[in-house]
Formats: structure tokens, sequence, C-alpha cells
């Protein structure tokens, strides 16, 4: 049985709604980075993009308090210095009192539905940074999917850029995860070749009028050195899939982790949903690659 006290989220969003905001402005906060000058964040953004499976479970993150649950056992684990969750994800966890000494990165951009015919038009439907500013949240993060072969992508390039200036004139940190995408077979699918990860940093580096506030979220890819060379701009990585073969992801993991540029660790699903069901083994083999 939990020991969260979901009756008390469920009773403050019905009769409370107002103190919500102070509950996320007013949290106990940190510096971003590390002594060593690392972050290490969790992902839950997922679900608000209609993105609900891990592996072959097509509704594993479908059970909100299931998500909770893993969430806030996540951020208890030395090592885990935040999360990265869209408004309703980020309430949760701050009338649980999950966020107290933790980063807090908002997700802007979940217009993109999976598998919709718009998917490419991903419009800012979650944060926007007056709203970010408003709640002292420390970080903003957006998706740019570059897809040559649909117009509707253009759009998406556009506001980002629009979201790097104000993210620059607020002062705050944006992270920026760009891939390269393609239509196949009805679905989007991004191109994890080097190649295409070099092409995808190119173009985004140069949106905006001001990249003093922007950081990289990039996938680890084969010559992942070079993949580093295309940028400096400080970087976290996007994890993989450790449930194919778990030694090697986190080996890649953590030879990327040492290369110059590299600041830390963003991973989601496969953290909170591993295979063996251990949160907690999965979340401190991460932190220790981290802070190693």
């Amino acid at each position: 049985m939990s020991t969260l006290d979901f009756e008390r989220v469920r009773h403050v969003r019905a009769t409370a709604p107002e103190s919500i905001p102070a509950l996320v402005r007013d949290r106990k906060r940190r510096p971003l980075l590390s002594e060593a000058g690392k972050l290490f964040i969790i992902a839950a953004d997922h679900p608000a993009r209609g993105a609900l499976g891990v592996g072959k479970n097509e509704t594993a993150m479908a059970n909100r308090y299931e998500l909770l649950e893993r969430l806030s056992l996540a951020l208890s684990r030395p090592g885990v210095d935040g999360v990265l969750g869209t408004p309703d994800i980020i309430d949760d966890l701050a009338i649980l009192g999950a966020l107290d000494g933790k980063i807090v990165v908002g997700s802007m951009n979940r217009g993109g539905l999976k598998s919709a015919v718009f998917e490419m038009d991903d419009r800012f439907t979650a944060y926007d940074i007056p709203g970010i500013v408003n709640a002292n949240i420390d970080f903003a993060k957006l998706l740019v999917r570059i897809n040559l072969a649909d117009a509707s992508s253009v759009a998406t390039i556009e506001a980002t850029a629009r979201a790097i200036d104000d993210a620059a004139a607020a002062g705050i940190p944006i992270m920026l995860e760009p891939f390269m995408s393609e239509w196949r077979n009805g679905s989007i699918v991004n191109d994890l070749s080097t190649d295409a990860v070099i092409k995808s940093v190119a173009i985004t580096s140069g949106l905006g009028n001001n990249s003093a506030y922007s950081w990289m979220k990039l996938p680890v890819v084969p010559d992942m050195a070079r993949v580093m060379e295309a940028t400096t701009m400080p970087t976290l990585l996007l994890g993989g899939d450790p449930s194919v073969r778990p030694d090697e992801t986190y080996a890649s993991w953590g030879d990327a982790l040492s290369l110059p540029g590299v600041r830390g660790l963003v991973v989601g699903r496969t953290l909170l949903y591993p295979p063996d069901g251990d949160v907690a083994a999965a979340v401190d083999t991460a932190a220790a690659l981290v802070h190693a």
C-alpha cells in the first residue's frame, strides 16, 4: 500500500486549488548544478503527448497514482537532482511535498500528439516562459523535431526560436531536444544516426536572438565524441533503453558522460519502469554514473 497521501492530493485539488501555485513557487530551492557541475533529472512529460507506453506495455504510464509513486521514489534517491514534467505532474508532486530541494524543469510543447496527423505541428500547450517564471521553475525544456518533408515542422521551429528568445529575456536556462525526424508507415521516427544528430544540433543552435541560456538534450548515439564537437552548449544526455542490453546501455552512458561539455543525464520511462521493477536500483545506477 502506498505511503503517499493521495487523499490530500484529491482534497487540495477539489477544495483549495488556489494553494497549489504557492506550493510550487515557495518550495525549497537549490543551485542548478551539483558541486561537481553535474545534473541528473528524471523525466515524466511523456503522458501529456499521449505517449503512455513502455516497451510492449502500451498503457504502462496510464495509472497516475503508480506514476507518482515511482517518481516520488526516484526523487528520494541520492544523486537525483530534479524532475522534468508538465504542470499536472509538477502540481501533484508539489502537493505531495516531493519537490523541496529539487530542480524543476517545465515541459513546454506537448501539442504534437503521438501518431496524430498533426504531430509535427508540435505546439506549445503546456508551460510557457511567463508561467515558468511565475512558478519559480528552474529550467525550461522543449522538443524540436525537424522533418524536411513535412511543412508543419516549420511552425514548431519558429515557435522554438521565440521560446528561446523569451527564456533568454527572463534569464531562464532552456533545454533544447532536437531530432531529424520523418514519417514512416504513419508514425514519426527520429533518425538516430550520428550525422543526423549533428545536423539537428546545428539547426537548433542557430534559433533565436540569444543563445546564452540554451542547453542541448541529446540522445546517446555512436561516435558521441563527434556529436559533442558540434556544440559548445552545455549538454544533457537523453538515455537510451537499458531494457535491451542494460550493461551495454549503462556503459555507453558512462562513456558519453566523460566527454567535454556533457553535464549530466535526463532519463524517464526506462528508469521509472525497469524490466525487473526495481526503480531504486535503476535510478541509483544512473545517478552513480552522473555523479561518479
